[in-house]
């Protein structure tokens, strides 16, 4: 009766697991910065983002992943401080800065809606892996080296502590995440669909994301013209990359 409840001995468990796998980064990275890099990246990044949900539904089910949740904001937390405190500032930071223009509560109130969007970078990076080296493979288009694109770097930034530290690293991993992805796709969408849009406006927004839109087939002429510009473009001497890609180092 006087026990622990379950759902706070989940909470204590995934905690006390979130610190093992700190220390454990910690003493990796300091035998080889391939910890910083895809693939080694991929495996620790795991163990702080989508494993301890894992491992949260395997001890209680739907209220254990819950628990995992509650157990990583408060280690994000407790990493933070402690951090902070070990390490001390010099000087002014992002956190206080952004504190002062949204207030701290605000500040980290926003910064904390932005986690769930990890589960969406983990399925991108796992289709990174999993998907596209076969398709790759089938139509011919270009590989990536992943650590090229997959690292993280920010903490060598001077004064880089605690709350910005953590989410400077987060996204550092997403934006290379997300940066890959979008390379990928565009082999993929210039290949298989190289006609412009008829709405001129979608056209100049996804200009930015695929800036090959401007030389695809007119929106208003016929599959003849498509097929025209795909023979013009893709001429079987080199891999199938999209319209204007720049030369980059394969794996």
């Amino acid at each position: 009766m006087f026990g622990i409840p379950p759902f706070l001995s989940c909470v204590a468990c995934i905690f006390c697991s979130l610190t093992l796998a700190a220390i454990i980064t910690r003493l990796a990275y300091a035998v080889t910065e391939k910890v910083t890099q895809a693939p080694v990246l991929d495996f620790f990044v795991s163990l702080f983002t989508w494993l301890p949900w894992v491992a949260g539904a395997w001890i209680l089910g739907w209220p254990g992943v819950l628990a995992s949740i509650v157990a990583q904001i408060l280690f994000l937390h407790a990493f933070c401080l402690l951090d902070r405190a070990l390490r001390g500032k010099k000087g002014r930071t992002l956190t206080d800065a952004q504190s002062r223009l949204l207030g701290p509560v605000r500040n980290q109130l926003a910064l904390l809606m932005t986690t769930p969007a990890v589960l969406a970078f983990a399925l991108v990076r796992i289709i990174e892996i999993l998907t596209y080296p076969s398709v790759a493979w089938l139509a011919k288009m270009p590989t990536y080296k992943s650590s090229e694109w997959i690292n993280l770097s920010r903490h060598k930034y001077d004064g880089l502590i605690g709350y910005d530290l953590v989410w400077c690293w987060y996204c550092d991993w997403m934006t290379g995440v997300w940066a890959l992805g979008s390379e990928m796709l565009r082999n993929i969408e210039s290949f298989w669909c190289p006609i412009r849009f008829r709405s001129p406006v979608k056209n100049q927004n996804v200009s930015t994301d695929f800036p090959d839109v401007k030389t695809w087939a007119p929106a208003d002429g016929t599959m003849e013209d498509a097929v025209r510009a795909f023979e013009e473009h893709y001429d079987g001497t080199q891999p199938n990359r999209w319209w204007g890609h720049p030369d980059r180092k394969s794996e």
